[in-house]
């Protein structure tokens, strides 16, 4: 039975799937692009302080270890036998920040999550140093100064952990965002782990130059980190080195993307003008601008898409990032107990079927794409006698729909040509209401694919590519067709305009509530 099944099945890839809320091991069919099995584990998040977000890089470490055991059992149990599995690809939350030490494997502090914003006074000391008629560094990374990427928060830890500062001076100190820790540690760690990261992870230092694909001598100066501790940057495909513990020790890891990235990859949005938008933690619409850098005038980033082997080419993307989506459901049924399940939004919803004029902006960490506003907080206004949780449930999914449309019109500006339909992906799009929600709002169809996992696949495609391993094929001819599910407006465009400049009007009233020392004194 076994070996027949393993005949039919032919090569398998792994992919490593570390997101700021869970941690999945998926595994496809590299022929035909199905998903056989998978597992996931929800990850802790600390707010030690207002403002303050971390992981610990042990538990996240711990549960990819978990994620690829249960996967492995749960394909014994189809009897798909795992040594028909040839790669691994590792897909992970973007700019998040671990050091630790090389010599012992343990992390010196905690991560510093992506969301986090202790470091909104480094970003307004550095940002007083840079000539205003010269911003070299957003000329050089594509990013504006912000709480969200990596180098602040390296500044931050460098500054205010004796741990770090200790280990640097000692030589002991590595860097690296999520991919570069996770691949350290699986190929050996202190026993020989490579330490490396790829050009979309590096992107999102602040520290990469994406023209020349380097680290920047300039950027590491202005921000005084040490070019020694940094990770060496490879392509997104290419064998980095073996798994050395666990059911698939000695498979090669050969595919590395950041998360948005990774989607792109697994929306096959392989040309000039395709675009995604991955509904997470946060959302994140990226447009594939082919192999030029496109820099934006209407606030989105300019960063690396994939570079899919050591030869091949670099592709670029434009990037909408929204910080708060999934995050605000997580928040309703951890922090106000409102549902008991991230599912349980949809019952809600579906109970009053309008959010009777109640808006809700979840600026928790600011505004990101297309304000860049770190003053704003979150906000539920409209609020009357009338509102019950429900609609308080409906406006937060009205919110994600909102956001991705002031992204959406904000890429169609730096285009110049409109998105006809938004391909969509990431845990959210299960959800029915958000779906529809968001094809009224955009006021264009939301086009889903029936395997939603596609960041994923694309990390998965991206190992399965590597030289070396060469049991995936990237050949437009050779791509599977998705099935693909479709969401069409069902409002006239009118009212979809009238709630849209009224969650306008929410987004204003919502800035400017934080000044740096407020947020600075939050007590623990």
């Amino acid at each position: 039975m076994a070996a027949a099944k393993k005949a039919v099945l032919g090569p398998l890839v792994g992919a490593v799937d570390q997101g700021t809320s869970s941690t999945r091991f998926l595994v496809f069919n590299s022929k035909t692009a199905e998903l056989l099995s998978h597992h996931q584990v929800e990850i802790k998040q600390e707010f030690p302080k207002e403002g303050w977000v971390e992981q610990d890089p042990k538990e996240i470490l711990q549960s990819v270890y978990e994620c690829i055991e249960k996967t492995c059992e749960k394909l014994g149990e189809l009897n798909i036998d795992i040594s028909n599995i040839k790669a691994i690809g590792v897909s992970n939350q973007r700019e998040t920040t671990v050091v630790w030490d090389k010599l012992t494997g343990e992390p010196l502090y905690n991560a510093v999550v992506w969301l986090d914003l202790r470091t909104q006074s480094t970003v307004e000391t550095l940002s007083k140093r840079i000539p205003g008629n010269n911003n070299f560094v957003k000329s050089k990374t594509g990013l504006p100064l912000s709480t969200y990427f990596s180098a602040v928060k390296l500044r931050w830890l460098l500054d205010n952990v004796g741990q770090v500062q200790k280990a640097v001076e000692e030589d002991r100190a590595l860097f690296g965002t999520i991919d570069a820790w996770l691949i350290w540690s699986l190929t050996g760690g202190p026993n020989g782990g490579v330490h490396c990261t790829d050009v979309t992870n590096a992107s999102r230092t602040m520290l990469f130059n994406i023209h020349s694909l380097e680290w920047d001598n300039e950027l590491c100066k202005f921000f005084e980190i040490p070019m020694k501790i940094l990770p060496n940057v490879r392509s997104s495909s290419e064998i980095y080195g073996l798994m050395k513990a666990g059911a698939l020790e000695g498979v090669p890891i050969s595919g590395c993307l950041g998360d948005q990235s990774a989607a792109l990859v697994g929306q096959m949005c392989f040309q000039d003008g395709q675009a995604k938008n991955t509904y997470g933690t946060g959302c994140f619409l990226l447009c594939n601008t082919g192999r030029k850098c496109v820099f934006s005038e209407h606030g989105l980033l300019t960063t690396v898409a994939y570079k899919l082997g050591r030869d091949k080419p670099v592709y670029y993307a434009l990037e909408g990032s929204v910080a708060i989506a999934g995050a605000v459901i997580r928040w309703l049924r951890d922090n106000l107990g409102i549902i008991k399940s991230s599912e349980e939004i949809e019952k809600l919803a579906k109970e009053v079927g309008t959010s009777y004029g109640c808006y809700f902006v979840p600026a928790f960490s600011g505004l990101y794409a297309p304000y860049w506003e770190p003053s704003a907080r979150g906000i539920i206004c409209g609020l009357t006698q009338f509102t019950n949780k429900c609609h308080i449930a409906f406006a937060a999914l009205e919110a994600v729909c909102f956001q991705t449309r002031e992204i959406l019109d904000a890429m169609n500006r730096d285009c110049g040509i409109p998105l006809s339909h938004l391909q969509v992906d990431g845990g959210m799009t299960s959800n029915k209401i958000l779906m529809q929600l968001q094809a009224d709002i955009l006021y264009i169809p939301v086009v889903k694919p029936s395997m939603p996992e596609t960041t994923a696949l694309g990390a998965a495609m991206a190992a399965g590519a590597a030289e070396g391993v060469g049991v995936w094929s990237l050949e437009p001819d050779d791509l599977s067709a998705v099935t693909m599910e479709r969401f069409e407006p069902q409002i006239n465009a009118e009212e979809s305009g009238i709630r849209y400049s009224t969650w306008k009007k929410a987004v204003m009233k919502s800035m400017g509530w934080v000044t740096t020392q407020s947020a600075e004194s939050g007590v623990p």
